[in-house]
């Protein structure tokens, strides 16, 4: 049965985001010209979001190797040994176009997306975290986006059965035409069991699990790899549509035929559907693929092949089957209620052969499909350095006490309650630390081991100088998992930044993804999965870069994680880091000063890693009664952080007289935490803590923060501004 398709003209070459140049390339790889379904397949593979055509030079220079590593960048997700025979699995992923056009669907299949990614290798998902990036919230449209990303985060992993425990939320006015939406996924499996996606053995049926195609989400992939403009709106049919209940019992079923050993490889249909989990499945087995469409579960009559290969409909997977185990198989995805079918083979030839009606739709080599895509060295100029920001060049506006309440009652600042109790953050009933502090802790199993989870990145830091923004966003995550007493084992990362065909833009990526790889480098924190996101701009206006790091370690005890609450009162607080008070970049000199300039504050590794030591080492020891690391808004906004959780306040010294007030209380200077013990132990602890700055700064105790010289700051007053703002603005009032 023949199917007329469209003739292969220039302008349908550069519809599908293909260059000329790429197109002749295509031409020279395959003799001839491709069909309209090839085409569509080389679009897929070929579009930045599946072949990172722009980075992949770049981030070979990622640490991805450790002792406990298992699995690093290259599968579905990374997977690291966390002793007792478990492994956790886990990885970021983007889904910032679709959020903008749909916001609830956006959001929603970003996070079933990267569920699937962990279950398929074999772990059963325990966590998710999340990194939101919104525009200004005077903006026409930030409200709408808010509301329907945070539902759709909610609507699918609270339906789906897995906790969301923890993340960031920010708003800037360069995320006005381009949201943000990072969903990480983390999940717990045997060391000994985990699954691939590269096929072995000739002539073994590939299976189709999971829903039915559908026409949604078709070009799903090229759209991603797309700056937008002003006809966003029309691309809404290119946004899939999720179904948790679905996808939970394709979990179930995935995991029981594991358990069953009746998979020799699998893979999630995500970006580019079932065109490229087929292709990398063969590829990565050095096997061809024969598929037939006639045989895929359609929920729609009359698709075609270009439809079918590049449909992006969710809860889909599929994998290579031991064929004395087809009927066991078969009979779990039907006691689930799944549609199980096998839609093709693994040859010995290295094609891609595409049938349906009786006629071959595709036929292309498998290996080039990948390996041929497109690697770019794309010309990049690294920003000048900003000029240092002095101190003393900043004069305060207004009194310290003051300043306090206004920056802790900010869109960045504010507490995002509203946010995350939309989210089921305890269920599973493990959830040991829920949102809100430094990092989520997870315990594992039924104890003692537990999981420090965390999303971080300081966006205008990197759109300051993308080196030290790079360096600082993996000292950010290790920080923060240091914080609640965990010992950071590996990150996974989310690079979202603009145009790389514009080299400003593409500068940012290189130096943020140098100043990350030194980072891990120093610290001992490799890369083992990841994503990258570009073309994140519209009409030509780009976000801020935003190098989004999710950070995973582990705590020998969870009965040990460090909070940041204030304990009681009565207890010394300790300052340790270095406060030279640096106001460059900082919340205090832009939304106190109104100045967003300035270099950001260098990140200094080996003192990151010695405080980091002392800090995690009074946690274990049980010295330590509360920690918190200190970051956006600096030691004050930390301490009101301390004092909110808790309900009690502070006596505070002075500040030093070789830095002015507001810098030594607003400056935003790295490798800092702050830690309380008991009265008595305090010169001990102090004494015992040798090569690292330390210094007391006051006392817990009373109902405010009360610094030398100023008014007192009630805690029930920062409260107010802390929890207000963002229902406020929510409910239309702000």
């Amino acid at each position: 049965m023949s199917r007329i398709e469209p003739n292969i003209t220039p302008a349908l070459v550069a519809e599908h985001g293909l260059k000329p140049d790429e197109y002749e390339r295509i031409l020279k790889l395959i003799g001839r010209a491709p069909t309209f379904t090839e085409l569509g397949i080389f679009s897929a593979m070929w579009n930045e979001h599946c072949s990172y055509k722009s980075s992949r030079v770049h981030l070979r220079g990622l640490p991805t190797k450790a002792p406990w590593v298992i699995q690093g960048p290259g599968e579905n997700a990374g997977v690291i040994d966390i002793g007792d025979g478990l492994a956790v699995v886990f990885k970021m992923e983007s889904h910032n176009h679709p959020s903008f056009i749909e916001p609830y669907q956006g959001a929603a299949t970003g996070v079933g997306g990267i569920l699937r990614d962990v279950f398929t290798m074999g772990a059963r998902p325990i966590a998710c975290l999340n990194a939101l990036s919104f525009g200004d919230p005077d903006h026409a449209k930030t409200r709408h986006l808010v509301s329907g990303v945070v539902a759709g985060v909610g609507g699918y992993g609270n339906s789906f059965g897995v906790p969301t425990v923890g993340g960031q939320v920010r708003f800037h006015s360069r995320y006005n035409g381009n949201n943000l939406v990072n969903a990480m996924a983390v999940g717990l499996a045997d060391a000994d069991k985990i699954f691939y996606a590269a096929a072995s053995g000739v002539g073994m049926p590939i299976v189709y699990l999971g829903s039915k195609t559908g026409r949604d989400g078709i070009h799903g992939a090229s759209m991603a790899s797309a700056e937008f403009d002003d006809d966003s709106e029309e691309k809404r049919p290119t946004v899939q549509v999720g179904d948790p209940f679905a996808e939970k019992l394709l979990l179930e079923a995935c995991l029981e035929i594991m358990a069953n050993d009746c998979v020799i490889a699998i893979q999630d249909m995500g970006a580019a559907g079932l065109t490229c989990s087929a292709v990398e499945m063969g590829a990565k087995g050095d096997l061809g693929v024969t598929l037939e469409l006639d045989k895929v579960p359609c929920r729609e009559t009359g698709m075609s092949a270009y439809e079918m290969m590049l449909s992006e409909s969710q809860e889909r997977m599929l994998m290579v089957l031991k064929p004395e185990k087809e009927q066991q198989a078969e009979a779990i995805f039907r006691k689930w209620g799944l549609d199980f079918a096998v839609v093709g083979s693994t040859t010995p030839t290295k094609r891609f052969i595409v049938k349906h009606g009786g006629d071959v739709m595709a036929d292309l080599p498998i290996k080039e499909l990948g390996d041929e895509a497109p690697l770019y060295h794309r010309p990049f100029v690294i920003a000048a350095k900003l000029p240092v920001i002095k101190a003393m060049d900043v004069r305060p506006p207004m009194r310290l006490p003051d300043a306090l309440e206004k920056l802790i009652g900010t869109p960045d600042l504010c507490s995002k309650r509203w946010v995350w109790e939309q989210y089921d953050h305890i269920i599973l009933g493990n959830t040991v630390q829920r949102p809100g502090g430094d990092a989520a802790v997870v315990r594992i199993n039924d104890g003692p081991k537990a999981l420090a989870l965390t999303a971080d990145v300081t966006p205008r830091y990197c759109e300051a100088d993308a080196f030290e923004g790079g360096k600082q966003a993996v000292a950010e995550a290790w920080r923060n998992i240091t914080a609640v007493g965990g010992t950071p084992l590996a990150l996974t990362d989310n690079l979202n930044f603009g145009n790389p065909e514009r080299p400003e833009i593409m500068g940012q990526l290189v130096g943020c993804i140098r100043g990350i790889a030194e980072a891990c480098k120093a610290l001992d924190f490799p890369v083992v999965s990841g994503n990258v996101s570009l073309y994140n701009e519209t009409n030509g206006k780009a976000i801020l870069p935003t190098p989004t790091i999710g950070g995973v370690g582990v705590i020998a005890d969870f009965t040990k994680s460090a909070k940041l609450a204030f304990k009681a009162e009565g207890e010394a607080i300790l300052l340790i880091g270095e406060t030279l008070g640096w106001l460059g970049q900082s919340l205090y000199l832009r939304d106190i000063c109104g100045r967003e300039e300035g270099a950001p504050p260098p990140v200094d590794l080996v003192e990151e890693r010695e405080n980091g030591d002392v800090v995690r080492a009074l946690i274990a020891d049980g010295v330590a009664t509360a920690a918190h690391d200190i970051s956006d808004g600096g030691l004050l906004v930390a301490l009101a952080e301390m004092a909110m959780a808790s309900g009690i306040g502070a006596q505070l010294d002075a500040a030093p007289e070789d830095t002015p007030a507001h810098a030594f209380w607003f400056g935003e200077d790295q490798a800092r935490y702050l830690v309380t013990v008991p009265l008595a132990q305090a010169d001990a602890v102090m004494a015992r803590i040798e090569g690292v700055p330390v210094q007391r700064i006051g006392i817990t105790g009373g109902a405010a923060l009360a610094l030398s010289g100023e008014r007192p700051i009630l805690i029930k007053a920062l409260n107010e501004r802390f929890e207000g703002w963002l229902p406020t603005y929510m409910a239309g009032a702000a």
